[in-house]
């Protein structure tokens, strides 16, 4: 990797936050409770618009030591100065790293699990994989893969996992002992009153699961 972060809760935004709080302040809030990396995405932002909203919540986002990573589009992220994630149909991961150059973070999603032998580490950071559960937020999602299509991708890769789609509080903790490195979640904060609140929750589950299985070693 090239640059160290810290994969454990990922915040992937929408472009609507519920309850009309403003972006910026949903994404301090779930930092605060504990995510430790932000995905800004937005499809139906323009390249300008999206730049603006990575410039501002960069700017929130860097005096707290959280990393920002814009999806889908290595240009607006290269400008701005923070990482890139691309999916199996965005640009591929050597296109993306010529365009982030060497120090950004770049993430790739995955949509099967054969796709993980084709990753390349010495240009990308993690794999996220996913659904882990059914989702409405995507509505291309796919069938859910389950902690079972989860563990068998922790085998192909040495790169971090990330696990996304569906994951709550409630299900947090079967992702995890399945071999996710990270959980990545939308509206299980995105879409919560208490953005704060939800995040922490979310992390003391994370925690405690890693710390049991660390005991159990």
């Amino acid at each position: 990797m090239r640059r160290p972060f810290d994969p454990t809760l990922y915040l992937v935004t929408d472009s609507e936050p519920a309850h009309r709080h403003a972006l910026a302040d949903v994404v301090a809030a779930a930092v605060r409770g504990g995510v430790t990396l932000v995905q800004l995405r937005d499809k139906r932002a323009d390249a300008r618009a999206l730049l603006e909203q990575a410039q501002m919540l960069k700017a929130v986002l860097d005096p707290l030591g959280v990393p920002l990573i814009v999806n889908d589009r290595a240009d607006v992220a290269h400008a701005a100065g923070v990482g890139c994630h691309v999916g199996q149909s965005d640009l591929p991961a050597a296109a993306a790293r010529a365009i982030l150059g060497p120090d950004a973070i770049l993430g790739v999603s995955l949509d099967a699990a054969a796709q993980a032998h084709a990753v390349d580490p010495a240009l990308v950071d993690y794999v996220a994989y996913g659904p882990f559960a059914a989702t409405a937020t995507k509505a291309d999602a796919g069938s859910p893969i389950g902690a079972a299509g989860l563990a068998a991708v922790a085998k192909l890769t040495l790169l971090p996992l990330i696990a996304i789609g569906g994951i709550d509080a409630g299900n947090v903790a079967a992702a995890v002992r399945a071999g996710a490195d990270g959980i990545a979640v939308v509206s299980a904060i995105m879409a919560a009153s208490d953005p704060e609140g939800a995040a922490r929750e979310l992390r003391a589950a994370i925690d405690a699961t890693k710390a049991e299985a660390e005991k159990a070693l």
